[in-house]
């Protein structure tokens, strides 16, 4: 599955992409350059996913019409694509840079070996975003039939019901499932090759900054993993990752004018595609950067003036009646022709070119504009929403210059780090300026204008939303301010001192470099690596209790909305928690406590999903145990149970849980009779006292292993036998566990949905002799893994004797014969009926 997500779906996604991208250069005339072929084939793909998933009966074919357009762009284009292959022989950077750019994108994944993702625990979007791609794949936009009683119906109601912008999950869905992947592990892998495709219109804007080679190769690689839109990328903000491809691909076009905007009237189409695109991807706010870019264009159709060729560009394709050529780095321009008569030829195919352009622009995007009012509305909410997502702070405005000298996005740096981030900041800064006045000079109107325009409208967007809004302004003009910064590198190089010039050229464009990847790695080495094992078990209990839900979902793991996509979970401290059910935890991410539930609630759910926890309460006794795994459980209603009255959580010494269980026996009408969930034995090991590290801080739910070192705490077990030992917490770095100075595992990449719910790793069995033992747990020094600085919380140890039952010993009494339950610790005290009892 590594292979298949990691490498064979990102070439099946290119391929597509480029027989696509092939049918729209031969329909719209055959100029695009060839840099731009695969985003536009993109746009086209994502043009077309949104048609057929609009339709609901079409959906299902979604995969197949993409395929089919792919060939059709081959069959036609295959002289096209013969000359595209050729030319990445003859300049092979920018194939080179799309190449890197995916690895970096991809490399917590990569390096870790195992089919993931990096967004985990950061931000569960990614999760509504797999079950769209899946639900709109299979059933499009038909959501009538969803019972939003529950978890799953509404979630997928309340986003992408509303006109929540679909395009990405829609390509995604489409692409992934023709090969039949499981999107859960496609997902990082297409966020990474969306970025990638990136790196090709960046190429031509950093040709025609008159940079070549190297120069242009490291420009493009900053641009396109700049440290903003790294740590989004890490954390699979699938909208703004494809948004900014069709940004940039927008912004390529506006340069290549000539191309296009004196060509016949369908020459119009892929700006229009692009535009689309980004519309359907990223929703009406979109429209701040299209703006920017159609104002460039109407500027030069007013202007006219023409463009220098960018240096050192090579071409493959001649143009009858014209010198104009096309780059196989994809970047060449061709001399203008005559002003006069340049401007003649536009006065006279505007109208027609903007007629084909909206034309397009309508059917590409249609279910945004068939649903207007609705998008509006979330455009609306986004920009004005109070809510910051997962962040504390708003974001600093210099982030945008490609710099962040900490692991997280969202903390500022400290110390040496937040000086050296400042300078390398305010090198960036200069070069931007220094590059902008360099475009004005050589006489790129066109690339400077379109800049000049992103960077205002970003400004003017930022001052208009809210902190969540202002994150997405400024991941989307990172790239666009990199760029201009390496108009500087270019300015510099082009200084009448040639050796002084390229001198000062290569150390800043080695400062932008560094500052970049340094950014970057220092992402990479916090990033949180979805647990592999566990959605696995998800997905086989999916398989196997398919239809038989609804079910209750008592773990907090918003990704497995769609692991059980085919069970119809709820969630009762997800962020739509199913209405009868919405009192059973305190709140989002907080542990379900069935003694908060009604137990007439819960006649509805055939099925219980729990971890496998021994110190977890289980389930009421009218559900029984159908299913183990290592991570989970599965109860199923037992037919003809009936709800019990009440159910009342039990602790503390047996002594004080016997009054509990008196007081419940008073309240028991006829017919009724106490249930008892007997506690397993549990020897808890009292990490509070424990010799930890100094560095070491305590937390809500146990120590907070932020540096090396090694805890040890004694602990007695009452006899000898197989004992399972059971660690609880965070953990992604991977430490070694040990009893008796014997190393019982190695835990790594073992996290749950967030830091409220402790992860429980599977039982480690030990034979272990009866008295007192030593437990060390170290956690080593950082090494290259992905993840190493992640999360590292150890929450708690506990044994329990091997092979304990899970369900527990249920003990039932008469209510008038309650004290013969007493004397034991229980989890649990309910009032049930009795068969054929009336309540």
């Amino acid at each position: 599955m590594f292979v298949a997500t990691a490498l064979l779906y990102p070439c099946a996604l290119v391929a597509l992409c480029v027989g696509a991208g092939l049918a729209v250069d031969r329909v719209s005339g055959s100029f695009l350059p060839a840099s731009l072929i695969v985003a536009v084939g993109a746009a086209a793909l994502i043009g077309l996913s949104q048609l057929s998933t609009y339709f609901s009966a079409l959906a299902p074919a979604t995969p197949y019409l993409m395929l089919a357009l792919a060939l059709a762009g081959l069959a036609l284009g295959w002289g096209t694509a013969r000359r595209l292959l050729a030319a990445c022989t003859r300049q092979p950077w920018p194939l080179a840079m799309s190449l890197l750019a995916y690895v970096l994108a991809l490399a917590p994944v990569l390096a870790g070996g195992r089919p993931s993702f990096s967004s985990y625990m950061v931000l569960a979007d990614s999760a509504v975003h797999m079950m769209g791609a899946d639900f709109l794949i299979h059933h499009g936009q038909n959501y009538a039939h969803l019972d939003l009683r529950n978890s799953y119906g509404r979630f997928l109601t309340y986003y992408f019901g509303i006109s929540y912008p679909s395009g990405a999950d829609t390509l995604f869905g489409g692409s992934a499932y023709l090969l039949g992947l499981p999107l859960i592990w496609a997902f990082q892998p297409f966020n990474a090759c969306m970025l990638a495709i990136a790196a090709g219109p960046a190429w031509l804007l950093a040709r025609h900054m008159r940079l070549a080679g190297w120069w242009a190769a490291l420009a493009v690689l900053t641009a396109v993993v700049p440290a903003l839109v790294y740590a989004y990328v890490l954390f699979a903000s699938v909208k703004e990752i494809t948004a900014l491809s069709m940004l940039l691909t927008l912004g390529a076009l506006v340069v290549e004018h000539r191309r296009w905007l004196a060509g016949p009237p369908a020459r119009a189409i892929p700006f229009a595609l692009v535009l689309a695109a980004g519309v359907s991807a990223l929703g009406l706010a979109f429209g701040a950067w299209a703006l920017a870019a159609v104002l460039a264009l109407v500027v030069v159709l007013a202007g006219g003036s023409p463009e220098p060729v960018p240096a050192g560009a090579s071409s493959w394709r001649a143009r009858a009646g014209a010198s104009s050529r096309r780059a196989g780095a994809g970047a060449s321009s061709a001399p203008a022709p005559a002003r006069t008569s340049s401007r003649i030829i536009r006065r006279r195919r505007t109208p027609a070119l903007v007629a084909v352009a909206a034309l397009t622009l309508l059917v590409a995007a249609w279910p945004t504009w068939r649903n207007l009012k609705a998008a509006l509305h979330v455009a609306q909410v986004i920009a004005s929403t109070s809510n910051p997502g997962n962040l504390h702070t708003p974001l600093r405005p210099i982030q945008v210059l490609g710099v962040w000298l900490n692991g997280s996005y969202k903390l500022t740096p400290t110390g040496t780090a937040l000086v050296a981030t400042h300078v390398l900041a305010a090198l960036a800064l200069a070069a931007a300026v220094l590059g902008g006045a360099y475009l004005v000079r050589i006489r790129a109107y066109a690339l400077a204008g379109w800049l000049a325009l992103m960077l205002l409208a970003s400004l003017v967007v930022s001052k208009s939303v809210t902190t969540w809004g202002e994150a997405k302004t400024l991941v989307l003009t990172s790239p666009v301010a990199v760029l201009l910064a390496w108009a500087g590198v270019a300015a510099l190089r082009s200084l009448p001192a040639r050796l002084l010039g390229v001198s000062l050229a290569t150390l800043l464009a080695l400062s932008l470099t560094a500052g970049v990847l340094v950014s970057d790695a220092l992402q990479y080495h916090v990033s949180d690596l979805a647990p592999t094992a566990r959605y696995e078990e998800l997905a086989s209990l999916d398989s196997r209790f398919a239809g038989q839900g609804p079910t209750l979902f008592t773990d907090f793991d918003e990704y497995s909305l769609y692991e059980l996509r085919e069970l119809d979970i709820g969630g009762p401290n997800f962020v739509y928690p199913p209405p009868a059910l919405a009192g059973a935890a305190k709140g989002y991410g907080h542990p379900v406590e069935f003694s908060r539930v009604a137990p007439a609630a819960l006649l509805r759910y055939p099925l219980i999903v729990t971890r496998r926890d021994p110190a977890a309460s289980r389930p009421p006794a009218a559900y029984r145990l159908v299913w183990q795994g290592a991570y989970y459980q599965v109860w199923r209603r037992r037919a003809g149970a009936r709800a019990a009255r009440a159910h009342i959580t039990l602790s503390g010494h047996p002594a004080a849980q016997c009054s509990r269980i008196e007081a419940l026996a008073r309240r028991a009408r006829p017919g009724e009779r106490l249930v008892a969930a007997q506690a397993p034995l549990l020897v808890r090991i009292r990490l509070p006292h424990a010799s930890h590290p100094r560095r070491w801080v305590r937390a809500h739910k146990g120590w907070v292993m932020n540096t090396p070192g090694r805890l040890s705490a004694r602990f007695t077990l009452p006899h000898a036998g197989v004992w399972d030992v059971w660690v609880q917490g965070q953990i992604m770095p991977t430490i070694q566990v040990s009893i008796d100075g014997r190393t019982i595992a190695h835990i790594g990449g073992q996290l749950d949905g967030n830091s409220l719910v402790l992860d429980t790793v599977p039982a480690i069995p030990q034979h272990l002799a009866g008295g007192e033992h030593n437990l060390v747990v170290t956690r080593y020094g950082s090494n290259l893994s992905p993840g190493q600085g992640g999360q590292a919380v150890l929450g708690a140890v506990f044994l329990t004797p091997a092979n304990t039952n899970p369900q527990g010993p249920l003990r039932s009494a008469a209510a008038a014969d309650w004290p013969s339950l007493c004397g034991r610790v229980y989890q649990w005290v309910e009032l049930v009926p009795s068969v054929g009892a009336r309540t």
